[in-house]
């Protein structure tokens, strides 16, 4: 058990290294308090010494990854500053000062970016805490509006983790009850299970009042440290209540190292998991040569083979990937065609009285000098206003085909996204697909064109849509009778007297009655 903590420690300092936060869950303690909550004390008093900036308004700025290490000589030493030991801790503090400003710059901001320090001491235990900046209510300097929500925000991501211990600061001169500390541990531990209270400035308690409720677990109990038979919430006072609720060294194992004993086998096992589900990616890359000169080649083959898998499933939909709050690709495509393009037709100017007037015009002017007699409009004045009608259906056409192509460009720039990685081929991908698209653009309205010029060279009157009234009735006549042609009145058994020569004789046939005849048969089958 031991090696927990230090194994621990390493973990963090390799994530750090890479400069991402840890992905994992690793079990550790961070320290939450309010402003002036006395966390600085908390922490000093684990050390012995004082080393974290002091002032008013925001002071911890970045989270302070604390390592603590029982060695026989003492010193300390930052992730940032390998191979440099600090020896006097009024440097330590400088360090983290400016280590801060090179992040968070000068006018108070807070950053995510943790800063890593590690102390070696005969006066302290190993332990790993973390030291998250104060809650604060309002903005003071060039601070943004939301400095409260984002100090939150950034609180609540360590300690809404289930591995993660929370070290609830407040001082005795408060109400409980409106400890922030203890409000943000309930929400994410509503249980306290995993929150260890800590009660600072008991001095400062008004005369007559006294901390024994408290101390005594009564007026908010806390179920953290109960194995051990201690109260949960311990008043600072030098070093004695860290010795409580810590261990000593050499001694009893402390919370943090009974902590990570618990939940070590979790751990372990969601450790096991990533790594598998990692090794599998690694596959890919198994027989990868770094020095192999056409690694550049198959790899843009790869990307530009991926980027044509994703389009086609865009528009085939069939993606991996489906939105939820619009229409795109394929489905919006088919939503020109079947909807919008049907709409566009209907939206085309159609005057009545203005088009009743071209047609007797166009019929006067076919017949000339001539009287104009007849029932029928004459061929060609029909097919002159069949063709202006047909004529305006080219605006329609190409604004849809206008409405397709914009969406193939929309959808080949959400497909590249995907090689953002490379905005140089993402852009010159983007350009040629689109490019070529609009290539298709051109030759596809010449052919709609083409299309709409075909119906307009010839004008089959023969077809069924131009068939005159009395073919209309005549045909609708055949199509209702062939409907009903075949149809079963009824059927059964019948009886036939005086049939042939036989007179007076009698015999059942069985009939079938449909509405053109009437059919008679030996039997029924």
């Amino acid at each position: 058990m031991e090696g927990l903590i230090p194994l621990v420690n390493r973990l963090q300092d390799a994530f750090a290294a890479l400069g991402q936060s840890c992905l994992l869950d690793l079990p550790q303690i961070a320290v939450v308090g309010g402003q002036s909550a006395g966390k600085s004390s908390v922490l000093e008093n684990c050390v012995s010494r004082d080393f974290l900036p002091r002032g008013s308004g925001i002071v911890t700025r970045r989270p302070l990854v604390l390592q603590l290490i029982t060695a026989k000589t003492e010193y300390a030493e930052f992730l940032h500053c390998k191979g440099r030991k600090f020896t006097d801790f009024d440097e330590v503090r400088q360090e983290i000062e400016v280590e801060t400003d090179r992040i968070t710059g000068l006018n108070k901001g807070i950053s995510s970016i943790p800063i890593n320090l590690r102390i070696y001491s005969p006066h302290v235990l190993s332990l790993t805490l973390i030291d998250l900046p104060g809650i604060t209510k309002v903005p003071v300097g060039d601070q943004p509006p939301d400095i409260e929500q984002q100090i939150r925000d950034m609180i609540m991501q360590f300690i809404s983790r289930e591995n993660c211990l929370i070290l609830a600061v407040t001082p005795a001169n408060t109400d409980l009850a409106n400890s922030d500390a203890l409000k943000l541990a309930k929400e994410v531990d509503p249980q306290g299970l995993r929150t260890i209270g800590v009660i600072t400035k008991l001095d400062l308690m008004d005369e007559g009042t006294d901390a024994r409720e408290i101390l005594e677990n009564k007026l908010l109990p806390l179920r953290r440290g109960e194995n051990v038979q201690l109260p949960i919430f311990f008043a600072v006072q030098k070093v004695v209540w860290i010795r409580a609720v810590f261990g000593s060294p050499g001694g009893e194992p402390n919370q943090l190292t009974n902590h990570i004993r618990d939940t070590l086998p979790a751990f372990r096992s969601k450790l096991q998991s990533q790594l598998l589900s990692i090794e599998h990616e690694v596959e890919v890359y198994k027989n990868f040569r770094p020095e192999d000169p056409t690694r550049k080649t198959k790899a843009l083959l790869q990307m530009v083979q991926q980027f044509s898998v994703d389009f086609e499933k865009r528009i085939e939909g069939s993606g991996d990937q489906v939105d939820t709050l619009e229409l795109s690709g394929g489905a919006k495509i088919n939503r020109i065609f079947h909807e919008r393009f049907p709409f566009e037709l209907v939206k085309m100017e159609f005057n009545e009285k203005e088009l009743r007037r071209e047609i007797s015009y166009a019929i006067k002017n076919i017949h000339g000098i001539r009287q104009v007699t007849g029932l029928f409009t004459p061929d060609m004045a029909f097919e002159a206003i069949v063709k202006k009608q047909i004529v305006k259906l080219k605006g329609p056409c190409l604004k849809s085909v206008d409405l397709v192509m914009q969406e193939l460009i929309n959808t080949v720039k959400k497909c590249t996204k995907k090689l953002a990685t490379y905005p140089r081929l993402c852009e010159e991908t983007e350009r040629i697909v689109a490019s070529y698209i609009r290539e298709r653009e051109e030759k596809t309205k010449d052919q709609v064109l083409l299309l709409i010029d075909i119906q307009v060279s010839y004008i089959n009157t023969n077809h069924e849509d131009f068939i005159g009234f009395a073919n209309a009735q005549q045909r609708s006549s055949q199509v209702n009778k062939s409907a009903v042609g075949n149809q079963v009145i009824r059927k059964g058994w019948l009886t036939i007297n005086n049939i042939g020569i036989m007179k007076g004789g009698s015999k059942e046939y069985w009939f079938v009655l449909t509405a053109e005849s009437l059919s008679w048969y030996k039997d029924d089958e």
